[in-house]
C-alpha cells in the first residue's frame, strides 16, 4: 500500500499530501527502464508551424504547454539528463495541432531549423522513446504508430506546474502497484451501475455492460523493449463497455447542463437542465449527423491520491472519481476505429469526467459493481468505498 493512502484524511483531502520534488531523470528512468542506449525525442503541437524555427514559440504569447515542454523536458535532457540516463538524442519537433482529442496526426512535422520533415519517415523509425507534450491528447495515434515502428513513448498533454509537482513527481512503482490492486478488485465485472444525484432531486442511473471482461490499467510503466505508450500522469482502471443504457448528466464547456439518454451503448439525445439551449441543439445535431460520436468507448476509475490540477489528464486519475468517454477506443483494445466515423475530425476520444471540482452541480451518489452474482459498492459521494480501500491495503 502506498504511503499516500495510509492516512484517511489524505485520501479525502489530497491537497494535504506531500510530494517529492519533480525529477525528470527519476520519472524517465522509472517509466522507461531500461533507458541505456535509447535515442529519445520530444514532440509538441503548434497552430503556427513557423514558431518552431529557433523555438520562436518561447517568445510568442501563450503556448504554456509547449514552453513547459522546452523548459522542463528539452533543457532537462540537454543539461545532463541524457548522460545520466544513458540516452542520446533529445531533439524537439513540432506537428500541426489536431484540435481534437486523440485524432490521428498529420505526417508533417518541423525541426528547430524550420525544416519540414515526415513523422513516418524521419521520426518514428529513428527513435526508441518518443515523449509527446501537447495541447490535445495523442495517445491513440501514437499507440498505433508504436506498434508499427517499434518505439516506446509517453503522452503528457496539458502538462502544467501542478502536474509536474504532483502527478509526475510520484513513484510510478507505487502507482503501478496500487493500480494493479484496484484492477484485481474490479476485473471480471459483469456490469457497473452509476447513480447521479441532481440538484433538483432527480437520480439518474447509467448501466454499463462489461460481460465479465478483464479490467485494464493505466499504470505509467513502459518498461522492457516492448512497443507501448504510457499516458502520464497515470493511475487508472478502465473497461471498454460492450453495452450501456440509462441516463447520465453532462456539463458542457460553456457550463450548460444536460441529461444524456443512452440506448444500446450510444448517446441518442441530450435534454437541457439549465444553460444554453443552443449548446444542447448543437450536440443533438452532431449525434444525428454522425451517431458514432455518441458511442461509449470507455469507463474509467481513478486510482491515485492527487490534487486537482485543472487538467483532466491528471484529474481523472484521482481516487474517488470516474469517467466515461465517447468515440474511438481502438487504443484501449476496443472496436471503435477512426474509419467508422463520418468525418476525420469526428473520430476523437473524449473523456467526460465526474469529479467534485468539475461537476459540482451533481453528485456521484453511488457506483456499484455486479460480479458473479454479488454486488460491491465502489464509490459513494466521490469517495472510495471500504471495499476499494481494503483492496489497497491488500485485504
Amino acid at each position: 500500500m502506498s504511503a499516500a493512502l495510509l492516512a484517511p484524511e489524505i485520501v479525502l483531502n489530497p491537497e494535504m499530501r506531500e510530494f517529492p520534488e519533480f525529477s525528470l531523470t527519476r520519472l524517465l528512468g522509472t517509466v522507461f527502464e531500461p533507458t541505456e542506449g535509447c535515442r529519445v525525442c520530444l514532440l509538441i503541437d503548434l497552430e503556427d508551424m513557423s514558431l518552431m524555427k529557433g523555438y520562436g514559440f518561447l517568445q510568442a504569447e501563450g503556448h504554456a504547454i509547449q514552453k513547459k515542454a522546452y523548459e522542463e523536458f528539452y533543457l532537462g535532457l540537454k543539461d545532463g539528463g541524457l548522460e545520466t540516463l544513458g540516452m542520446t538524442g533529445g531533439e524537439m519537433y513540432a506537428y500541426p495541432m489536431t484540435h481534437g482529442s486523440n485524432l490521428d496526426l498529420r505526417d508533417e512535422c518541423y525541426d528547430a531549423d524550420g525544416r519540414q520533415l515526415s513523422l513516418d519517415r524521419d521520426i518514428y523509425p529513428h527513435y526508441d522513446i518518443i515523449l509527446c507534450l501537447s495541447t490535445y491528447s495523442a495517445t491513440a495515434p501514437l499507440t498505433a504508430k508504436c506498434k508499427e515502428y517499434g518505439f516506446r513513448g509517453a503522452t503528457l498533454h496539458g502538462v502544467n506546474d501542478i502536474i509536474l509537482s504532483s502527478g509526475l513527481a510520484v513513484d510510478y512503482h507505487e502507482v503501478s502497484a496500487d493500480a494493479e490492486k484496484l484492477r484485481r478488485a474490479m476485473t471480471g465485472a459483469d456490469s457497473i451501475e452509476i447513480d447521479f444525484a441532481l440538484e433538483d432531486g432527480r437520480v439518474l442511473t447509467a448501466w454499463l455492460g462489461l460481460d465479465g471482461q478483464e479490467a485494464q490499467k493505466s499504470h505509467g510503466l513502459c518498461q522492457g523493449r516492448t512497443p507501448d505508450v504510457a499516458n502520464l500522469p497515470a493511475g487508472e482502471v478502465y473497461f471498454v463497455p460492450v453495452d450501456a443504457r440509462g441516463q447520465f448528466p453532462m456539463k458542457y464547456a460553456d457550463g450548460t447542463l444536460g441529461v444524456l439518454d443512452v440506448v444500446d451503448r450510444c448517446i441518442v439525445r441530450s435534454t437541457l437542465i439549465e444553460g444554453n439551449q443552443a449548446t444542447i441543439d448543437a450536440h443533438n445535431a452532431r449525434l444525428a449527423d454522425d451517431p458514432m460520436t455518441g458511442t461509449l468507448g470507455e469507463l474509467g476509475f481513478g486510482t491515485q491520491v492527487l490534487p486537482v490540477s485543472g487538467a483532466d489528464i491528471q484529474d481523472e486519475k484521482v481516487l474517488g472519481t470516474c469517467h466515461l468517454a465517447t468515440g474511438r477506443d481502438d487504443h484501449l483494445g476496443g472496436d471503435i476505429v477512426p474509419d467508422m466515423f463520418k468525418k476525420h475530425e469526428n473520430s476523437t476520444h473524449d473523456d467526460i469526467l465526474f469529479a467534485p471540482h468539475k461537476t459540482p452541480n451533481f453528485d456521484i451518489a453511488q457506483v456499484r459493481m455486479n460480479r458473479d452474482g454479488r454486488q460491491e459498492i465502489l464509490i459513494e459521494h466521490f469517495r472510495p468505498s471500504d471495499y476499494l480501500l481494503a483492496a489497497l491495503r491488500g485485504e
